[in-house]
């Protein structure tokens, strides 16, 4: 039978085949969108944390080779305090896993205001140059003013003196918020203490200025307060006893093995 392009069943067939083909294009297209975004949050993870940690902004340099020399990430079970092999750390995705009932909770005292908190929590252990244990970053959020800030803080060997602190992403208020990216404000936490003598977290963003030789405060800035407390908050409570808090216990004790 010969095919006629003009026929009804002629237009149908090319229709279908049109549409089978620009359905091939989109899947491929998003499939290839979705590759790229992993790898640019991949890369923006591994700067966040080289960050935090002090190596400075290596961006445009061997990121890659540093982070697998200075870094081992590791999977922890929040509740328990224990590391996960079962899961890769570089593809987990702690966001999916907080929104899934399955895989998250309800934090008892939601101080951070982040509604569900996922099981497993990825923290990043930093290496000397031999290869030995030298500190630990910790991933953070909570709610600021107007949005959710995100972060990491670093910790020292010793696990209570902040080695640094990052932020990598909010939505607080333009002018006012953006001293959330401010290296001179960032640089504050550096040399504080998370913990009294007690061991209660204590860390705090002082509203009009800490004391000189406050080892406990960093200075808030005026008009920003409730974002300020955000960060606070946020901090306070994933090294607490509802994020990594049995996680740097168990870290601590054996340690000091």
């Amino acid at each position: 039978m010969r095919y006629n392009k003009d026929s009804v069943p002629g237009t149908f067939l090319f229709i279908a085949c049109l549409c089978i083909f620009c359905s091939l294009m989109i899947t491929g297209t998003a499939a290839g969108l979705k590759e790229r975004a992993k790898a640019k949050e991949l890369a923006r993870m591994k700067h966040s944390v080289l960050m935090a940690a002090g190596f400075g902004d290596h961006r445009g340099g061997d990121i890659d080779g540093l982070f697998e020399r200075r870094i081992q990430p590791q999977i922890i079970n929040l509740d328990r305090g224990e590391v996960n092999g079962e899961i890769d750390p570089m593809t987990f995705d702690p966001n999916m896993a907080a929104a899934n009932p399955q895989t998250s909770s309800k934090p008892k005292k939601d101080s951070a205001r982040i509604g569900r908190r996922a099981d497993q929590g990825r923290a990043f252990t930093i290496l000397d140059e031999a290869g030995n244990f030298d500190g630990v970053v910790l991933p953070f959020h909570g709610k600021g003013l107007w949005s959710v800030i995100f972060g990491y803080i670093a910790l020292e060997e010793d696990l209570s003196t902040i080695r640094g602190l990052y932020v990598y992403e909010h939505g607080e208020t333009p002018g006012i918020g953006d001293f959330l990216d401010d290296p001179a404000w960032q640089s504050q936490w550096q040399g504080k203490q998370l913990y009294n003598d007690s061991g209660k977290v204590v860390i705090s963003v002082v509203r009009g200025g800490a004391k000189p030789g406050d080892l406990y405060g960093v200075d808030g800035i005026s008009g920003a307060t409730m974002s300020g407390r955000g960060v606070e908050r946020a901090v306070q409570f994933w090294v607490g006893n509802e994020g990594f808090g049995p996680y740097l216990q168990q870290l601590s004790e054996m340690n000091k093995g």
